[in-house]
């Protein structure tokens, strides 16, 4: 019992910052990067933060939230979930700054709370890349089924557009359809890309951005004028049941459209290239993180406006609200096309992600090493691309779009509350240690932080707790089954 215990609570070691074990591969590794160049302003911040958050969530998620969860104040769930992001945006760009690396929350929590927790987080950062990449895809193929069938006019079986499953009063139950086959296709060739090595380059993620916002823009601009301010009463539904309407639903819908603001972490990883970081992370975490809830709100105000908040529980929120005005059928087509393009280039990255935790998780022998292995031609992690490949296709084939959404942040916030925590426990911990960028008022911040991301967790926990457990309990076997021998750190006793 004692060993097992050590074994849990064992840490990896912080390096400065510039070093590297001799025959170390840089990525992935906790130990210091090489020096990075400190160029980046707070404008530079912000814009990167708007471009990294700005785009899926709002096309997935938010008819979800309010047709089922908190009608037109669906707008003030945005606001907590935006809150929760600020507190935790905070403890990560202080991690950010001491420790450079790959491997984001995982990498802190080895670093401060022991292995067992960095294993049940990075098992947790499966959810929110692996979950994310089916969740978005499935979006995808609603908005390109939309512009098949709605747009060209042509004819494509229902059953081929939806889960076989569905989930209803706590279960899984048969929907009657076959497959989502547009999704599955999708995961399918974006796996490809992925396997071979292509990137995104900065000119075409820019290109990418570019659309999205420029979808979201004449979204709100249009369809402004056809909002009928008679949508938004009640703004807050009477309660009907735990976290349905009422303030229980306002928190509850926090929790999913959380999905929303994944990507802000982008921020806080650049620290180690900003200018003044103890001035210009916060303005530039706080600043981007502001104007995305701004934006975000200002898309549901238009979006319930547009048409009565219970008939926005779609797969595409934004084009199902434009379908109920033949006025703005030209809108319709452009939000499709954007959403096609933006939604793409999400699923792209996500999958890209994924392989890259298992990556870093296998050179810590946690993951067995067929993850760590990397091709010979193409130099990427490419077992680990097949596998999460094959599991993303199939969950994005078989699940519905709300199960995958929630899990995803369900996952997100229990790895954001970790970094909240452990920034504390390093304060303690290791106070001598250089802090390019500390979180101000920190002992009234993290607890904040932390306290905010669990608090959304357990409003999601409440009503996905079994499929929740069920995925912890696959982590302890495979954890308890071979990581806990493997581990490199259990080697250099």
């Amino acid at each position: 019992m004692y060993r097992m215990l050590k074994s849990l609570l064992r840490v990896k070691p912080i390096e400065p910052a510039g070093h590297v074990d001799a025959g170390e591969p840089v990525e992935g590794s906790l130990q210091g990067e090489a020096t990075l160049q400190r160029t980046l302003t707070a404008k530079h911040l912000i814009m990167l933060g708007i471009g990294a958050v700005i785009g899926a969530g709002i096309f997935v998620m938010t008819g979800q939230a309010a047709a089922n969860h908190a009608g037109p104040a669906v707008m003030l769930s945005f606001v907590f979930a935006g809150l929760a992001c600020t507190f935790a945006g905070l403890c990560y760009a202080e991690f950010a700054a001491m420790m450079p690396v790959s491997g984001s929350a995982y990498s802190y929590s080895y670093a401060t709370l022991g292995e067992g927790v960095a294993w049940f987080i990075g098992w947790c950062l499966v959810l929110e890349y692996l979950f994310a990449g089916s969740s978005v895809a499935v979006a995808w193929s609603a908005y390109l089924i939309s512009f098949i069938t709605g747009t060209l006019g042509l004819p494509f079986p229902t059953e081929l557009t939806n889960a076989p499953l569905a989930w209803a009063d706590g279960a899984f139950v048969a929907s009657g359809n076959i497959l989502n086959l547009p999704a599955v296709l999708i995961v399918t060739a974006v796996s490809g890309l992925c396997y071979v090595g292509i990137t995104q380059s900065a000119f075409i993620n820019a290109i990418v951005v570019a659309i999205k916002i420029a979808v979201i823009c004449l979204f709100v601009g249009f369809g402004a004028a056809y909002i009928d301010p008679a949508n938004w009463h009640p703004f807050i539904p009477e309660n009907t049941a735990p976290g349905v309407f009422g303030w229980s639903g306002v928190f509850r819908a926090a929790s999913i459209v959380f999905f929303a603001y994944i990507g802000f972490d982008a921020v806080s990883t650049s620290a180690g290239e900003t200018k003044d970081p103890q001035r210009n992370m916060p303005i530039g975490i706080l600043g981007s993180l502001a104007a995305c809830t701004i934006i975000y709100i200002i898309v549901c105000a238009v979006l319930t406006g547009l048409m009565p908040y219970t008939q926005l529980g779609t797969s595409k929120p934004v084009a199902t609200a434009l379908e109920a005005h033949p006025q703005l059928t030209w809108l319709k087509t452009l939000v499709e096309i954007g959403a096609i393009a933006g939604l793409s280039s999400v699923v792209l990255v996500m999958l890209m992600a994924q392989p890259r935790i298992f990556y870093t998780m296998a050179r810590d022998g946690l993951m067995p090493k067929l993850f760590g292995k990397v091709h010979p031609k193409f130099h990427t992690p490419y077992v680990g691309t097949v596998i999460v490949g094959v599991v993303a296709a199939t969950l994005a084939g078989l699940i519905p779009l709300s199960v995958l959404g929630e899990l995803v942040s369900m996952g997100t916030l229990l790895a954001f509350a970790t970094v909240c925590a452990g920034v504390m426990v390093l304060r303690f911990t290791k106070p001598e240690l250089e802090r390019p960028f500390r979180v101000p008022l920190a002992m009234v911040i993290c607890p904040l932080g932390a306290v905010a991301c669990l608090f959304l967790f357990f409003q999601a926990f409440q009503e996905h707790w079994k499929v929740f457990l069920g995925w912890t309990v696959i982590g302890l076997f495979i954890y308890f089954g071979y990581g806990i021998r493997h581990s490199r750190l259990a080697q250099k006793v």
